[in-house]
């Protein structure tokens, strides 16, 4: 059941925030950048009653900064998982084959989902 109140307090407040939290994949982009993107986003939101031309210029170069972003960490990850895989017998390296699949299942269904 959804509790508003929980929802509403910061991540160091929620019960149990010390406990170890499940790992899931890594963030594409680093949390400094995201953050730098989303204080840059709030200060476009903030400022569109003021100057929304000038908030809307803010906004469409955030959303093109956050583009380029997720492109070059897309290419790096595709970079890095080729490497993997590209050139090496199928046979001796099965298991390394099956974890490149998997990574690339990973991060398409990732992308899917965005």
């Amino acid at each position: 059941m959804y509790d508003q109140a929980r929802a509403q307090l910061p991540p160091d407040k929620l019960r149990g925030s010390t406990e170890r939290r499940a790992t899931g994949p890594e963030p594409l982009v680093p949390s400094d950048e995201r953050d730098q993107l989303a204080l840059r986003l709030q200060e476009a939101l903030n400022n569109f009653p003021h100057r929304p031309l000038e908030a809307l210029e803010e906004a469409e170069g955030t959303f093109d900064e956050a583009a380029a972003q997720l492109m070059s960490a897309l290419a790096e990850q595709r970079r890095a998982l080729r490497e993997g895989w590209q050139g090496r017998d199928p046979e001796t390296q099965s298991t390394e084959l099956r974890h490149a699949m998997r990574q690339y299942r990973e991060i398409t269904q990732r992308l899917l989902r965005a």
